[in-house]
C-alpha cells in the first residue's frame, strides 16, 4: 500500500511539472506570435494605412446619404 501512495505522489509531480513546462511554451508561442504581427503591421503601415482611410471615406460619404 505504501508503494501505492508513493507511486501515486510521484506521478502526481510528474504531471505537475509537465503542465507548468507546456504553459512556459504557451507564453514563447504567444510572444512569437505577437512578433511576427508586429512585424507584419510594420512591413504594411502604409498599405493598413490607405485601406482604413479608404473604408473611413467610404463610411462617412455613405452617412452623408442616409
Amino acid at each position: 500500500m505504501r508503494q501505492l501512495i508513493q507511486r501515486t505522489v510521484k506521478l502526481k509531480g510528474l504531471l505537475q511539472r509537465f503542465a507548468e513546462e507546456e504553459d512556459a511554451v504557451g507564453v514563447v508561442e504567444i510572444i512569437l506570435i505577437l512578433v511576427v504581427l508586429i512585424g507584419l503591421v510594420i512591413i504594411f503601415k502604409e498599405q493598413i494605412t490607405n485601406l482604413v482611410q479608404s473604408i473611413l471615406s467610404k463610411i462617412a460619404k455613405q452617412s452623408n446619404s442616409i
